[in-house]
């Protein structure tokens, strides 16, 4: 069966019979029926978060999907979450899940059926364009619903969902966060905007009330980088970004994840500037 036609098929298998951990991009491995010859995982996952409260700009989605690509090697797994409020299509969603699979270990290359070897490496070289093809529609589709007219971001909900969804991936023991967001509007009980502008806070005061509300998470041990920090559109007055308002907001978000069993690798405000890794 060719690449295209397992992946229409796919599509109309029964939810029920589908393996418990969703793979958006079907395995060559099972394809060719040689998973006993399969390639172990990196056990690396790139999780991509999108607040669709923030309508980032052409430019910061394109370097976005520029950390995306640079990221991801052979054996990674890569999933999609976006959220905003707790609205008709806008609570969290897993949107895209996937792994790109490692080829066949050299060393046991001999031992696979010449034929099967022969459909694994067809398969392999449409692979990685029909990975990045349904995630790049899916990543299309999150941030072209994304608009600032949402009433709410729920941050601090959508992560502590998000942080107990990926304990469920199999094989993975090193995950890596990829935020975007503005990181202003936390909660219904929080907010860093005032007056159409942002204001100054104290990060001690404000992660108390996250600890009050209990809402932190647990990340595993995450490496984070968050992408469009105190982003404001242009065409939104009192917009202004002091040098201390900018510190104050990572301060509370770096303090947040330490507390959330993370780390906080890079704060792009708005746009990341250092490498995901």
């Amino acid at each position: 069966m060719k690449f295209k036609s397992l992946l229409l098929a796919l599509a109309f298998v029964p939810a029920a019979l589908v393996a418990a951990e969703r793979n958006d991009v079907p395995s060559c491995y099972a394809q060719t029926k040689i998973e006993q010859f399969r390639s172990a995982p990196s056990g690396r996952m790139l999780t991509v978060v999108v607040d669709q409260t923030t309508p980032l700009t052409q430019d910061l989605q394109k370097t976005a999907w520029g950390h995306i690509k640079r990221f991801l090697q052979p054996g990674d797994k890569l999933r999609l979450y976006s959220f905003s409020a707790y609205l008709d299509g806008h609570y969290t969603r897993l949107q895209f899940a996937g792994e790109l699979e490692k080829p066949i270990d050299p060393a046991v290359l001999g031992d696979v059926p010449m034929m099967a070897s022969r459909k694994f490496d067809s398969c392999m070289k449409g692979q990685s364009s029909a990975f990045y093809q349904r995630f790049g529609k899916a990543f299309a589709n999150a941030m072209g619903k994304s608009s600032s007219d949402i009433p709410r971001s729920e941050i601090l909900f959508s992560l502590k969902s998000i942080s107990d969804d990926l304990k469920s991936a199999e094989g993975v023991n090193e995950n890596v966060i990829l935020l975007m967001s503005d990181m202003l509007e936390y909660s219904d009980f929080g907010s860093f905007y005032s007056n159409n502008g942002i204001r100054e806070i104290n990060p001690q005061v404000e992660l108390a009330k996250v600890e009050k509300q209990n809402l932190l998470a647990d990340f595993g041990g995450a490496r984070v980088y968050v992408h469009g920090a105190a982003f404001v559109p242009t065409q939104i007055k009192n917009g202004y970004r002091s040098g201390k308002m900018i510190q104050n907001l990572e301060g509370f978000w770096s303090q947040y994840f330490a507390k959330s069993n993370a780390a906080l690798k890079g704060f792009g405000n708005p746009e990341l500037t250092s490498a995901v890794e």
